[in-house]
């Protein structure tokens, strides 16, 4: 995507150079136009002194007339602006470069006379056009380069905002002008500070809420063991832990909303090995692992790691038959199992609170929490049911 001052830029090369063209265009209009002028006058000139050039005292008296210096050579180098060859001669009236006189030669028989003109005021006519250009083109890059100022800002605002975006809930913007910018940047401060105070009185509330919650879980699962009779114990512990495990999910779903992530550099093993050991099975033979290319990936291993545990453990929970598969290929983990399709898309069930059969144990907030993992990383999660298997896929490149 291009930023506003490389889109300025572009505007800006395409007017110098249009303004170039224009200006390089009307001068030589200009020079035409001027150099017809002239050659028109020294001909009529020209002509006047080739009917008299047998006239020594008339030529003497044309030469004062018209102002015009005799002159020993002529150099090769000379712009020819007209040349007519006659019966006994030639005329041809010439330029020198970057010079404001012309050059009159004229041949008659034996007879030469090269005679120089006085300064033309046309010239100076040129010039003036040629500055006002010169003008128009140091005026458009003043303007360039007062608009890049103006717009400076923008980056600063710019940079703050993605720094708020991605957890630092302390960025404000340093910008005191009284213009348009001036104010989007109290604006956003104001934003921001009301923001930041809302989801540090809501992390505070929640953390709260989690450490009293924690408090008579503890208790009541320390009184089941005072209860004699089986089936009510068991249905107890299966109520507590149930509670125990939306309480630790719901304050892990909030923590990934304000905090930030730790980065680090880790291979693909290391990610899928930390993962199992967070998962309880009872037999190994129950996944297969194929590790065909060890790749480096870049993020946070504790919440990267809680995500390919909470994909394992769905696959796991909800296989028709076992093994379940994991497969690490180019910068991709697939987790592979043996059931039923998904009724439906796969952004149903990345809401929070959603599951695939009320009946399953769990709370639906799974896939909601390695949703948000992947989405804080800026990588992302697939969903395909190919040859009777579910499969779900880590891909662990940046989306663009």
């Amino acid at each position: 995507m291009m930023s506003i001052s490389k889109k300025i830029a572009v505007l800006f090369l395409i007017s110098f150079v249009l303004m170039s063209i224009i200006g390089f265009w009307i001068d030589n209009i200009n020079s035409k136009r001027i150099d017809d002028l002239i050659k028109e006058k020294y001909l009529k000139i020209a002509n006047e002194l080739l009917l008299n050039i047998d006239n020594k005292s008339k030529i003497d008296e044309l030469l004062k007339k018209y102002q015009l210096k005799p002159l020993n050579s002529i150099k090769k180098q000379n712009e020819i602006l007209y040349e007519k060859t006659h019966t006994f001669g030639f005329v041809s009236i010439q330029k020198e470069s970057f010079e404001d006189e012309f050059i009159l030669h004229i041949n008659f028989l034996d007879e030469h006379l090269i005679l120089k003109t006085p300064d033309e005021q046309n010239i100076n006519d040129k010039l003036q056009l040629n500055a006002l250009i010169f003008l128009d083109i140091f005026i458009l890059i003043l303007t360039f380069a007062y608009i890049l100022k103006l717009l400076y800002p923008l980056k600063s605002i710019t940079k703050e905002i993605e720094n708020f975006s991605h957890g630092n809930l302390s960025s404000r913007i340093n910008i005191t002008s009284n213009d348009e910018i001036g104010t989007l940047a109290k604006t956003f401060n104001s934003m921001a500070s009301t923001l930041e105070n809302l989801i540090t009185t809501r992390e505070e509330l929640l953390r709260d809420i989690g450490h009293e919650l924690r408090t008579p879980i503890a208790k009541g699962k320390f009184a089941l063991e005072k209860i004699d009779d089986f089936s009510q114990k068991e249905l107890l512990k299966k109520i507590f832990k149930d509670l125990e495990t939306l309480t630790n999910e719901l304050l892990e779903l909030e923590k990934l909303n304000s905090s930030k992530l730790h980065f680090s550099t880790f291979s693909a093993e290391t990610l899928i090995l930390e993962a199992l050991s967070k998962l309880y099975i009872n037999d190994e033979s129950n996944i297969q692992l194929y590790i065909k290319e060890d790749f480096r990936i870049t993020g946070d291993l504790h919440y990267l790691c809680l995500a390919l545990k909470n994909i394992i453990d769905n696959a796991l929970k909800y296989a028709t038959c076992l093994p379940v598969t994991i497969e690490a290929t180019a910068h991709s983990i697939c987790v592979s199992n043996h059931g039923n399709p998904l009724v439906k898309e796969l952004e149903h069930y990345l809401k929070p609170f959603t599951q695939e059969r009320q009946e399953r144990d769990g709370f639906g907030l799974g896939l909601s929490i390695v949703n948000k993992v992947m989405h804080k990383h800026q990588f992302h999660l697939s969903y395909a049911f190919q040859n009777h298997q579910n499969h779900f896929t880590l891909f662990f490149v940046k989306k663009m």
